[in-house]
């Protein structure tokens, strides 16, 4: 379905300060890893058992990680939309996980993390999934990208699924497809190995990276280096060469001596598909996974990592979300924002000072038919009335659970900080809190609408202001 085309404007973003130059001579280099359906319990340091991750780990141990860092969608096509353009998706006209085919994709007055950068002239390459429209005006060759080698969607879109079946699943290098059906244990090596060798390629000149592993999403593969090396069954091996990924990546930056100026996240799309069984992750004890917009389906894991300026070793509780990106590098890089306003904020006090003072006040949880669900300021989260599909008896094998429709009947109040597993309603002991969201989230549909309640935005966004 052909999405509602909205286009608000909501907050700008400052330039970078002068002190913030002065802390950043020389251009840095982004690294973004992003996994596809990897939950907060699916790591070693979150409490994976059966198996380790010992470079994620490192990294966690050497950075900084962010326990309240959400998706924009709990959905991969919408949710890479929003990371890659700093924006809400419905904004951008973009929702859900276009297949094959679809009509619709990324605009070409969109401008993405890839295309900002380039106008500081930095290398720019995506190994992996993309999900932002397969028509070949959508490919990421025309949205800034100099190289990409991976697939246009899920690795699950074909009309088989769950089967080991692969129609005419294609296979790109640049803006060609190379070939179809491929056999996908060979998927996140082939990723990896391109990855160091564009690291080394530019060593001498600033680069954007972005990983965008099509794993641990269904079906599941493994290179035959990994399989039944975890003692955990399948999805413990597809973790596991997962972590060494991250480990090659950060063994070749130290190598080429490019620690120190390099600046990589570490995140997924969203939450876990747990209808999967053993072969879904795990949210860590937060309520349902994937495709809703409770804490298991938007909440995810967030690293960030920048030896020398993120201080090694810490947590941030703030209330982050992957399109606070898009501005984030931005700034860092001292590149000009998109010339349309975007909703995300820049995470670089963060990056600095996990203490620091919050960058944003709430944060707007759109899914279905770009209906507003939720709004959290990060304490407390107030769900609105929505039907979703609750995840029932898990699968095994790759084979799906069955999935049950059930209703929010009223609005709910969490206190997250007691309570992230959404299980107690406190929205009787809180009207207070529950007026001020509710307030919050009326500005939200104004400004980006609400398809269930007929709010019609404001129109085309506007220019940003500076």
């Amino acid at each position: 379905m052909k999405p509602r085309l909205l286009f608000p404007a909501v907050a700008a973003v400052a330039s970078l300060a002068a002190c913030d130059r002065a802390a950043t001579p020389d251009l840095v280099n982004f690294i973004l890893i992003n996994l596809d359906d990897a939950g907060n319990g699916d790591f070693s340091f979150s409490g994976a058992a059966g198996y380790t991750t010992p470079n994620i780990d490192r990294l966690v141990s050497e950075g900084m990680r962010y326990t309240h860092f959400y998706a924009v969608q709990p959905i991969s096509g919408a949710s890479r939309a929003g990371l890659l353009t700093g924006c809400y998706p419905n904004r951008i006209g973009f929702a859900h996980a276009p297949g094959p085919g679809c009509p619709y994709g990324i605009a070409d007055d969109e401008e993405t993390i890839a295309e900002v950068l380039r106008k500081r002239d930095y290398a720019t390459a995506i190994f992996g999934k993309w999900h932002l429209g397969d028509a070949g005006k959508f490919l990421p060759l025309q949205h800034g990208f100099d190289e990409w080698y991976g697939l246009p969607y899920s690795n699950d879109m074909w009309p088989y699924h769950p089967k080991w079946e692969f129609p005419d699943l294609p296979t790109y290098e640049g803006n060609r497809i190379v070939g179809y059906n491929l056999d996908q244990s060979n998927l996140t090596a082939e990723y990896t190995e391109r990855s160091v060798r564009f690291i080394r390629a530019n060593r001498d000149r600033p680069f954007f990276l972005y990983l965008a592993h099509s794993m641990p999403h269904v079906p599941l593969a493994v290179s035959e280096r990994f399989r039944g090396r975890s003692g955990a069954g399948l999805y413990g091996d597809v973790m596991m060469e997962l972590d060494w990924s991250v480990g090659e990546v950060m063994r070749t930056l130290r190598e080429e001596g490019l620690d120190r100026n390099t600046l990589v996240v570490f995140t997924s799309d969203n939450g876990p598909w747990i209808a999967y069984g053993n072969h879904a992750g795990s949210t860590g004890g937060l309520r349902e996974a994937k495709a809703t917009t409770f804490e298991g389906g938007l909440r995810v894991p967030m690293v960030a990592w920048w030896k020398g300026t993120v201080p090694a070793g810490t947590v941030c509780n703030r209330l982050t979300s992957n399109i606070d990106l898009l501005p984030t590098f931005a700034r860092i890089a001292d590149a000009p924002l998109p010339p349309l306003e975007i909703d995300g904020v820049s995470l670089l006090p963060l990056l600095r000072d996990p203490q620091a003072a919050p960058v944003r006040d709430a944060l707007a949880l759109y899914y279905q038919e770009n209906s507003l669900e939720a709004v959290t300021d990060g304490l407390y989260k107030l769900v609105f009335p929505h039907d979703y599909l609750s995840y029932g008896m898990p699968g095994n094998d790759g084979q799906p659970g069955e999935m049950v429709p059930r209703r929010v009947e009223r609005a709910e109040l969490y206190d997250l900080r007691r309570d992230p597993g959404e299980r107690y309603d406190v929205a009787a002991q809180h009207p207070e809190v529950v007026a001020r969201l509710d307030s919050v989230a009326w500005h939200y549909r104004a400004v980006l609408g609400d398809d269930l309640t007929g709010a019609p935005g404001s129109g085309r966004r506007k220019p940003g202001s500076r």
